[in-house]
């Protein structure tokens, strides 16, 4: 990309910072080769100290005077003024007992192997901990564990079906997100069971074009979505309420995906919510998204307007 020419270069983007401070500059590079300094130094100067727990006096404040002249920035709520409110809201749990001894053992065992480990086996070490972490909160069965039964592997399954009862019976039409695909083939019995009609879509779906237009001309209630295959580029404004069984650690994943709902065309408010386990590995994601979109707001505030 960088060895395209041309006399102006314009970057457009609706995730400015997606997974890291290194998005902006990475951006800038290409926008404006060396206007934020090499790589190194932007990492010396903003990346690592607006990372730390408690940011420098002064740094974000020189960053955000720094981008402020080359940022055009338009919210949705100042282009689509006619789109209907979006209303996002946690729904908190408890494991259940079962969950919660699985949980303990990989976290203890966890904390002395990362210790005792160097280098990229510690990292290693630490993801797979932390994938185990988020699956035993969402399934024991996404283990692979024996002697599961359906009422002791999950309190998030419980939950969301009596969410999904409640929408149904309601009239509403539900998008359901996951990262673990797993997890969504689980809730298809259940679908099924109740009889209740679904459209399906991850990695592996083919005709994805069909899926979403059986989803949008017609009256199915609910939608199972990997967050992965489907977080982007689909509009299903047929729908207007949207759960994430899951969190992921960037925020913008999950605006994205909600969005495929909220967006223009749509004539409902849209509910959103997330399902998020008490005391667990989820809450510290949730606090990481807070402090992720509390950054780039702040960042990008008054981008573009006169002054």
């Amino acid at each position: 990309a960088h060895r395209l020419k041309g006399t102006h270069r314009f970057a457009l983007t609706g995730t400015p910072i997606e997974n890291s401070l290194r998005d902006l500059w990475s951006i800038a590079q290409f926008v404006l080769p060396g206007y934020l300094g090499n790589r190194n130094d932007f990492g010396e100067r903003f990346e690592k100290p607006l990372s730390a727990a408690q940011p420098p006096s002064g740094v974000k404040e020189r960053l955000h005077r720094r981008l402020r002249p080359v940022i055009l920035r338009r919210l949705k709520t100042e282009v689509a003024r006619d789109l209907p409110d979006k209303i996002e809201q946690v729904v908190y749990c408890d494991l259940k007992s079962s969950q919660q001894e699985v949980y303990e053992k990989p976290l203890r065992e966890s904390k002395q192997s990362i210790l005792d480990a160097e280098g990229g086996r510690q990292r290693m070490l630490a993801l797979t901990a932390l994938l185990r972490l988020r699956q035993t909160c969402c399934d024991l069965r996404l283990l692979g564990l024996p002697d599961i039964t359906d009422e002791d592997a999950s309190i998030k399954a419980d939950l969301l079906s009596e969410l999904l009862d409640e929408a149904v019976e309601g009239g509403h039409r539900v998008l359901v997100f996951s990262q673990f695909v797993e997890m969504l083939q689980l809730l298809v019995p259940q679908l099924a069971a109740k009889q209740v009609e679904f459209c399906y879509l991850d990695g592996q779906t083919k005709n994805r074009g069909e899926v979403v237009n059986r989803f949008q001309e017609n009256e199915i209630p609910v939608f199972l979505i990997s967050l992965k295959a489907g977080g982007v580029g689909l509009n299903l404004t047929g729908a207007d309420t949207v759960i994430h069984v899951d969190p992921w650690w960037n925020p913008a994943v999950e605006a994205q995906a909600t969005d495929r709902a909220h967006r223009i065309g749509q004539e409902n408010v849209v509910t959103s919510y997330k399902l998020i386990t008490r005391n667990t590995v989820e809450e510290k994601i949730l606090s990481l998204q807070n402090k992720k979109r509390k950054m780039m707001g702040s960042l990008l505030a008054g981008s573009g307007e006169a002054g």
